[in-house]
């Protein structure tokens, strides 16, 4: 078994020839290649649902084998395990895997494999040193066929075979200097099954990280920073489709989530990571907070009040002039994405989070206690007295419960589940009452801006209304979180 370190990027066919002629690749020999490989699974693609991916490629002459655990990877960097050997295509000889239990599924499973995709692309590859470190860059140039679709292959990957990480990010910032070269969190293996399934982009959710009280805090944060970039990363092919609301939310609650890690962690993690870092994603996020106001107002706050006032003129200009804002928020996402400073974001935030190291001796289950007893705190003293609140300390109080359950929901592996589980219930209830309670006031400042303060009673008259409902009944609420808390 080896271990493939690998980052990935996309890059446009127009600038291969450039990047061909790049400095660093000045002088050093390369070799081209032509590679076709045939995936293959079970009908039900069972391999698939295990993240294993299983490839005969016909490398020239000869024919080989390959095995490939496919890790969740992000900001472009996968670490897989791999086996490969010399084989004949259609014999399926799984004896050099030296992991028992996946050699054991494989043979299993092996009287049922069948093709599924092909790749077909051409390779150029050098071996070029950086730093203290040997790194083959490979531009891969091809395509992806299923089912009679086909899906293009245009990037570059780097392997470490030698040395450190980090100097794969190096190079890859080195590259960057002189190319737009976006990080690529799917690999050919992922798009070819997307393509077999014929599946559309979907809206990818955040998924629970593992972490062991076993970890570091520092070790914990890199796998809790990694997941949330990994959450925004599967949603940006939608952010630049044209951003359709499930896209846009998700890609929001992933930057919250990370900009929520970095202040958990904070304590542990080095002053100036956590400076920069904290305010990196601000205007991204913002632009994302912008579209998804938008996008609320557009689909929960204004079809029950076209509901009530059906032919209200006032209601109607509303409704057209915020679908024009939704265009110009979803514009400037697409705007953003496409600047040479993003996919260098990407690339030094991920080499900045492998980079960390630990530099206090403090237990994980220590840490994670003491900072959701904080945080718990925190959100206890607004609580106790919201009846003397201004509506700006409700949406603090509001901000500061977001982040107790981001909290939560990172360290959830080291805490009781079943003890937490009606907890957690009575934290989303109230974190779902005060975010209602903030769209409507949301409302109402977008209200202002399209009319520019001069809007009749009709649209605030009826928002007051209902602010004023809810929070009439967030008391309830309130109460049964502090009683939950106790506990």
């Amino acid at each position: 078994m080896s271990t493939e370190i690998e980052l990935k990027l996309r890059l446009d066919p127009k600038c291969m020839r450039k990047l061909a002629a790049h400095p660093l690749l000045a002088g050093l020999t390369s070799r081209k290649q032509r590679l076709l490989n045939t995936y293959h699974d079970t009908a039900n693609l069972t391999l698939r649902e295990n993240r294993i991916a299983m490839r005969f490629r016909k490398k020239g002459p000869e024919w080989l084998l390959t095995v490939k655990t496919a890790e969740p990877g992000s900001g472009g960097l996968a670490v897989r395990s791999e086996w490969e050997t010399a084989a004949q295509p259609g014999v399926f000889d799984f004896s050099h895997v030296d992991a028992p239990k996946l050699r054991s599924q494989l043979d299993q499973l092996k009287d049922q494999l069948e093709p599924v995709f092909a790749t077909d692309f051409k390779r150029q590859l050098w071996h070029v040193p950086f730093g203290d470190s040997l790194i083959e860059l490979a531009i891969d140039h091809g395509h992806i066929s299923a089912g009679g679709r086909r899906e293009v292959i245009c990037e570059i990957e780097l392997e470490l075979l030698s040395g450190s990480i980090a100097d794969i990010f190096g190079l890859a910032r080195a590259l960057q200097k002189h190319h737009i070269l976006h990080p690529a969190i799917a690999s050919k293996a992922e798009r070819g099954y997307r393509l077999f399934r014929n599946e559309p982009s979907t809206p990818f959710k955040a998924k629970p990280v593992a972490i062991s009280e076993t970890q570091s805090p520092v070790d914990a944060f890199r796998s809790i920073a990694l997941g949330c970039l990994e959450h925004f990363q599967r949603n940006e092919t939608g952010l630049l489709a044209g951003g359709e609301p499930e896209f846009i939310h998700q890609a929001r609650v992933a930057l919250r989530r990370l900009r929520s890690a970095i202040k958990l962690f904070a304590p542990v993690l080095p002053e100036d990571f956590v400076a920069v870092y904290s305010q990196s994603w601000k205007t991204l996020a913002g632009a994302l907070g912008e579209a998804r106001n938008w996008d609320v107002f557009l689909e929960e706050t204004l079809p029950p009040l076209l509901a009530a006032f059906p032919n209200n003129a006032e209601i109607l200009q509303l409704r057209n002039e915020a679908h024009r804002r939704v265009k110009n928020a979803r514009r400037a996402i697409t705007r953003l994405l496409g600047v040479k400073e993003y996919p260098r974001l990407i690339v030094e935030f991920t080499s900045a989070v492998y980079a960390l190291s630990d530099s206090q001796p403090i237990k994980l289950t220590d840490f994670a206690a003491e900072r959701i007893a904080a945080h718990t705190r925190s959100a206890k003293k607004m609580a106790q007295r919201y009846a003397e609140l201004s509506p700006g300390e409700r949406h603090a109080m509001r901000l500061r419960f977001k982040k107790l359950r981001y909290a939560m929901e990172f360290v959830m592996p080291l805490l009781p589940v079943r003890r937490m589980k009606p907890y957690l219930n009575t934290l989303s209830k109230l974190q779902e009452s005060l975010g209602s309670i903030n769209d409507l006031v949301t409302a109402g400042f977008l209200i202002n801006d399209i009319q520019s303060n001069k809007s009749t009673s009709t649209t605030h008259g009826w928002i007051a209304g209902r602010e004023a409902l809810l929070v009439e009944q967030l008391p309830r609420t309130l109460e049964a979180w502090l009683a939950q808390a106790k506990t």
